[in-house]
């Protein structure tokens, strides 16, 4: 089979390599249909976090069941199904309290299941991870366009939106106009937030978050930005909802959080190294979040999608086929694409 592969920095080719095949009972083998390029894939891309050499990429697979072990009973052959971006057992203690990510037997996408950018994977523990899509919706490509970010950055809104508090009638800031930023503004208006200011610095992006149900947008960064959120939500909101993971955006959160509040944190962290834990201490800020746990949450959300109230789908801004996936990651680091969605 073909996929995508990371040869260094800036250096993302299409190969071929060992299709994946069955090792155990619980195993399930899925044909890609859809996948994505994610910004979490440019810390490597761009150098900043290590990976292996030759190592397949990608990790927001959505497809079509080929082949299952004899254990496996949630999925069957021809099923479509998405898979979030982390495998999961189901029955540990942290997956039974909705703590998929922490998961003891746990795996990612990548090595020798194939990766989330390629032709085909291999799902372990299919019966813990893999989401099947009813058949009336399987192969409706709007709405497979609207699930597939339920893979990672929908959920991870979401559980950035859950994290910090988010309510009906509340007040949310959201700090960050990537498809995660975005989604959580989707999710801080699922929740029931009645006033939504959603901080950037890219106005595209920012008329998105409009469409997505921001009351409000700030397009600032630093000093000025914490300013102008603070001046509109009169000192503060209750939750704050952080989707960077930069030390700057880091301290701009927890600045922007009312005395009391909430910062809801899913950006993966780089180079925070100076939180401002006095300025959380003294105002008594909580700090809530980490990765997140989209196999949790993915029945509620797609049960929205299905249902026509929730669409995330306007994020996809450009669609490659798998020999486009270098241009993929080449757009999205170059700011050119909120997220590139793959057809392999």
């Amino acid at each position: 089979m073909r996929a995508a592969t990371f040869h260094g920095p800036g250096d993302i080719r299409i190969e071929d390599r060992p299709r994946p095949e069955l090792e155990a009972p619980t195993d399930a083998i899925v044909r890609v249909t859809h996948t994505a390029v994610c910004g979490s894939d440019l810390w490597f891309y761009r150098g900043e976090s290590d990976r292996e050499v030759g190592s397949p990429v990608g990790h927001e697979p959505m497809g079509v069941v080929e082949d299952v072990g004899d254990d496996v009973r949630s999925v069957e052959p021809g099923d479509r199904v998405l898979a979030p971006f982390r495998i999961s057992c189901g029955y540990c203690e942290f997956c039974r309290k909705g703590l998929h990510t922490s998961c003891v037997n746990g795996d990612g996408w990548g090595g020798e299941n194939g990766g989330g950018q390629g032709e085909y994977v291999r799902s372990t523990h299919a019966d813990g991870t893999l989401v099947r899509v009813p058949d009336r919706h399987a192969d409706d490509e709007d709405t497979l366009r609207a699930l597939l970010p339920l893979t990672d950055v929908m959920g991870t809104g979401h559980h950035a939106a859950v994290s910090a508090g988010v309510e009906a009638g509340s007040t949310c800031v959201v700090v960050g106009d990537g498809a995660v930023g975005l989604c959580a503004v989707l999710a801080a208006r699922r929740l029931g937030a009645e006033r939504i200011v959603a901080v950037g610095h890219h106005e595209d992006r920012l008329a998105v978050a409009e469409e997505f149900g921001a009351t409000e947008t700030v397009a600032a960064r630093g000093d000025d930005a914490i300013e102008r959120v603070r001046e509109l939500t009169y000192g503060g909101a209750n939750h704050v909802v952080e989707c960077v993971g930069a030390s700057s955006s880091m301290n701009a959160a927890v600045a922007m959080a009312r005395p009391g509040g909430t910062v809801g944190y899913v950006g993966v962290p780089h180079g925070v190294d100076d939180l401002d834990l006095y300025g959380m201490f003294g105002d008594n800020v909580a700090l809530r979040g980490g990765v997140a746990p989209v196999r949790a949450y993915a029945e509620d959300l797609m049960a929205d999608v299905l249902g026509g109230t929730l669409d995330p789908s306007p994020i996809f801004t450009h669609t490659v086929d798998l020999d486009g996936v270098p241009e993929g990651y080449r757009l999205m680091d170059d700011r050119e694409a909120i997220k590139v969605l793959v057809k392999p």
